[in-house]
């Protein structure tokens, strides 16, 4: 029977050739870099398995420290089996356990290929081949700049374009409509407004939030996403009970518990989460058996790789499409095109693009997680320590430095 030999966590780092610089309502945000990791579990047999990771010394650390000498050893005949014995040893702390999870997609992309079964078969079984994607990017531009890039999304296939305002109230407003009027009604829109509470004294209040979304409502949106702080359930209940347009959360909630009360307010209408930040297979698994229970729909959040894009896909087509409706799908900059910023490490890890027809990915019946990752990107992006991004912002003064744990929130309440 095989055992794991090896667990290897590789960070990886797409430096800018310059930070790029981009002022909003706040004040100002540099980028500097993008990180990543690539996890390798190896077993005594030779076979590999890969996985996405958090791009963090931390996260390194757990795996190199903790993770990776408890399953040095153990069998790969059941990953499920393994977590269950992890979670009552060294994953009894949450930090711990969040980043196993990651390291659990190698093992079920290594005993998947050892069985000759793609990964969703050892996660329930698919239902479908496809999962809706919605092209994400928009960051900090002006309404036109908006609506230009919402009409290059929609030229490259996608059904949908998800964007992130903060420009102000009105100029907020602006681009949305700008957006609806540019894309006419066959694409969806997201408004993902989380730098909404992110700007210290100038963050946008309730009452700012409620015209807001009454005025957004007139433009079909399909979910406007987390317009509060995460832990603020109350506000999104009571902005619920209006009934102006759906609303989108869940990317920053700490525990399943916070899910819960998420969907029991009801406080949104999609539940989102990250496989890599927010518990992996398992509690994908969960979440998705309560959200059906609740009539409600789900959402990926992804905003790293195409590795982490594929993992995410292969638990989401063992569930039909009114249940885990959309994976996000983040839009870097190719040659000639003018959306967000580069990031050619997201698409490099895999040695051959993802099979994208009419907006959705069509998910492969090849062993494991069905793509080759291509490992030269190991010595082609090697780390650089260091914040990824930084807010400087204009009330309070001050600057922030954000690391790749988007859940830690570093702007006080309001």
């Amino acid at each position: 029977m095989s055992r794991i030999a090896r667990v290897e966590p590789h960070l990886l780092t797409f430096p800018f050739p310059e930070p790029l610089k981009l002022n909003y309502y706040g004040g100002e945000r540099i980028i500097y870099k993008r990180d990543a990791m690539l996890i390798r579990v190896i077993s005594d047999k030779g076979r590999i398995g890969y996985a996405p990771g958090q791009g963090s010394e931390a996260a390194q650390s757990m795996i190199e420290n903790i993770i990776g000498p408890w399953l040095i050893g153990k069998s790969l005949a059941d990953p499920d089996a393994l977590r269950v014995q992890f979670l009552l040893g060294p994953g009894q702390d949450a930090q711990v356990a969040k980043i196993y999870f990651t390291v659990e997609v190698a093992l079920y992309d290594l005993a998947a290929r050892a069985k000759g079964l793609p990964v969703s078969e050892l996660l329930g079984g698919r239902v479908r081949d496809k999962i809706r994607l919605y092209g994400s990017a928009g960051m900090y531009m002006s309404p036109q700049g908006y609506a230009d890039e919402a009409a290059e999304v929609a030229r490259l296939g996608f059904k949908a374009y998800k964007m992130r305002p903060g420009m102000g109230p009105e100029a907020d407003l602006e681009a949305v409509r700008l957006i609806r009027e540019r894309l006419g009604p066959g694409i969806d829109i997201m408004v993902d407004a989380h730098t909404w509470w992110r700007m210290g004294d100038r963050s946008y209040t309730p009452e700012t939030v409620e015209r807001l979304a009454r005025e957004l409502a007139d433009h079909d949106l399909c979910w406007l996403e987390e317009p509060f702080t995460p832990h603020r359930h109350e506000l999104y209940r009571a902005l619920h009970e209006e009934d102006n347009l759906p609303l989108a959360g869940g990317e920053h909630e700490h525990s399943e518990d916070g899910f819960l009360d998420l969907m029991n307010g009801p406080c949104v209408d999609f539940i989102q989460a990250d496989i890599i930040c927010q518990g992996g297979y398992g509690m994908g698994r969960r979440l998705f058996t309560e959200i059906e229970k609740n009539d409600m729909r789900f959402a990926f959040h992804s905003w790293g790789t195409l590795l982490e894009i594929i993992a995410a896909a292969h638990i989401g087509i063992c569930w039909p499409e009114h249940v885990v409706e959309w994976l996000e799908y983040p839009l870097y900059r190719k040659p000639g095109q003018k959306i967000m910023y580069e990031f050619p490490l997201a698409e490099e890890i895999l040695k051959e693009p993802l099979n994208i027809v009419d907006g959705d990915l069509i998910v492969p019946r090849t062993p494991g997680l069905g793509v080759e990752v291509n490992e030269a990107v190991i010595e082609k992006y090697p780390w650089k320590p260091g914040p990824w991004s930084t807010f400087t912002l204009i009330e309070p003064p001050g600057t922030w430095a954000v690391y790749n744990d988007h859940s830690v929130q570093w702007v006080v309440d309001q």
